[in-house]
């Protein structure tokens, strides 16, 4: 039963936040909402413990359409990061506020960056691409996340200061208009730099936030030293550049981990 401790944690904690949105909100959206992504993150790590190969594309698949087609394109809500300053300007604690407060700020504080292996879902589709392991080594461009992360913040800063009527709607083109950029750069970033991910390690502004939560994560991937022959191979399947077999906190690229398994799955003699 331990080794299914993992899964029945995350299904709990989303079940808190489920319930108690539900009932300070008044709304039964919230107890669907976050009961249904609890239980495909649940069941992804299930999946996982019991080896299914693709246990996480899977999740990817279940959270990633809902909330891209359901909640973005049918809803009509801005769950990028434009939506989130939106809301937040309004003083609204609704919609992308909620998303990122549990998702992408307080959220990484017990799993750290898992919202980009099993949720987003611009890296659901990276993640189809052909490197899924990274060809080249990896490039000093991590700054530019934070000109896009600007860049949103004084785009919606303006429409507020500027008192343009319709923000709403501007919102709902910005998502579509916004997640079309996503996938093209992306993609195009995947093949140049011979790297699925490429796009989350060098422009996606959510790093912002999730680096510096996740640092302080309490599931982490952690090596056992007794067990470890330094045979390197987690290290090279690894789609984020981090050193697992490093148990401190300050390991290179620490931060970047976003819980896909490979490591674990890869090891030969079960270290990790």
């Amino acid at each position: 039963m331990k080794k299914y401790r993992l899964p029945i944690i995350l299904l709990a904690v989303f079940e808190a936040v489920a319930i108690s949105l539900w009932l300070t909100k008044d709304n039964l959206f919230y107890l669907i909402n976050f009961s249904y992504i609890g239980l495909s993150v649940s069941l992804g790590m299930f999946l996982l413990i019991k080896k299914f190969k693709y246990a996480r594309h899977l999740v990817q698949l279940l959270v990633g359409l809902y909330m891209l087609i359901y909640l973005g394109l049918i809803c009509q809500e801005n769950m990028q990061i434009e939506g989130f300053w939106y809301y937040l300007f309004t003083g609204v604690f609704e919609a992308a506020t909620i998303h990122y407060a549990v998702a992408k700020i307080f959220g990484p504080l017990i799993f750290g960056r898992g919202w980009c292996g099993y949720a987003c879902w611009t890296a659901m589709v990276l993640d189809f691409l052909p490197y899924k392991k990274p060809k080249e080594e990896r490039k000093k461009l991590g700054w530019i996340r934070y000109i896009t992360f600007a860049l949103a913040l004084i785009f919606v800063a303006g429409l507020f200061l500027a008192h343009v009527g319709n923000i709403e709607h501007i919102m709902f083109y910005a998502f579509i208009i916004g997640n079309i950029a996503y996938y093209l750069i992306g993609i195009i970033l995947a093949f140049a730099f011979k790297d699925n991910r490429a796009f989350c390690k060098y422009i996606c502004p959510i790093t912002v936030f999730l680096k510096p939560m996740s640092y302080f994560s309490l599931i982490r991937i952690k090596c056992d030293k007794e067990k470890c022959i330094s045979c390197g191979k987690c290290k090279r399947v690894c789609p984020m550049d981090v050193d697992v077999t490093d148990n401190s906190r300050k390991r290179k690229n620490g931060t970047e981990c976003i819980l896909c398994m490979e490591c674990v799955h890869e090891c030969p003699k079960k270290a990790l």
